[in-house]
């Protein structure tokens, strides 16, 4: 569970659209967990994934595989 607060970034892919996600780097450089949520929905649930499998889905969204 985490108790300290988020400093939250939009990601660069979300542009204007309304489809935004955002991301705690700082949290995710600390522990090896990255915290994503819904930028529409800042107090709704937060994901929380493994700092490895998060840099891979980026990496397939930079190079088109997902």
């Amino acid at each position: 569970m985490i108790t300290e607060p988020l400093n939250w970034i939009k990601s660069s892919y979300s542009g204007s659209g309304g489809t935004c996600v955002e991301w705690a780097p700082a949290h995710a450089s600390t522990t090896g967990v990255v915290p994503v949520r819904d930028s529409k929905v800042p107090a709704g649930p937060v994901l929380h994934v493994p700092a490895t499998a998060f840099a891979a889905f980026v990496a397939g969204v930079k190079d088109g595989t997902v």
